[in-house]
């Protein structure tokens, strides 16, 4: 469990603002480093083969101005890229997301290591209105990067591609949502969230992701 919690404390959490095409968001944001070049990273996050690998497969016109499909449904268009440092994609879910476009955008900037390796940073941007937000807080998004990022750390030191129903069904999946549904709620609170309400997030966001009866 030592290594799984290790990485998730590698990684620096923030809640931010910011604005999209349909107003007022509020952002999750991610930095932490991996142990790869930066081009390794890069291509780990645009190249389909290996994107599926530790995000999800993906289908689409993928250049800048194309669009772009995920398996779960998640869907948008490519916003920017720009070899090998920052990816911008509008980042939408659900059947009525096209009637909000620009309601969610993800970048992802990559900078060299100070010493080595490759410096991540993911900003995930929401807009206000969002209803998932006043239920879940920032987590309700960030969780799940968490587990994203901790499958990317993975893949880029051996190729292991982990099993995210499987692993939150496990002890230490469940542990480690319970600790990132937490980091995510501290983070909220240093944004000035209402105390309460973030409590109740984190609690939501932790049952959302990591059920009751299911370990």
């Amino acid at each position: 469990m030592k290594d799984v919690l290790d990485e998730l404390a590698a990684a620096r959490r923030r809640m931010g603002t910011a604005t999209l095409p349909a107003g007022d968001a509020y952002t999750m944001e991610l930095r932490r480093r991996y142990d790869a070049p930066i081009d390794d990273v890069w291509n780990a996050i645009t190249d389909p083969e290996r994107l599926r690998r530790w995000l999800k497969p993906v289908t689409g016109d993928l250049r800048p101005g194309g669009s772009f499909e995920l398996d779960g449904g998640e869907h948008g268009e490519i916003l920017r890229c720009e070899p090998p440092r920052l990816l911008r994609v509008s980042w939408l879910f659900g059947p009525d997301a096209d009637e909000w476009p620009g309601t969610s955008e993800v970048e992802v900037r990559l900078s060299p290591g100070p010493v080595s390796g490759t410096e991540l940073e993911l900003v995930h941007a929401a807009a206000v209105g969002e209803p998932m937000f006043p239920t879940y807080g920032p987590g309700a998004g960030g969780v799940g990067w968490d587990l994203h990022l901790l499958t990317l750390a993975r893949f880029l030191a051996d190729g292991e591609v982990l099993d995210h129903e499987e692993f939150r069904t496990s002890r230490t999946g469940r542990e480690f949502v319970r600790r990132s549904a937490a980091a995510w709620g501290e983070a909220h609170l240093a944004a000035d969230g209402d105390p309460d309400q973030v409590a109740a997030a984190v609690k939501a966001t932790t049952a959302f992701y990591a059920p009751e009866g299911n370990a």
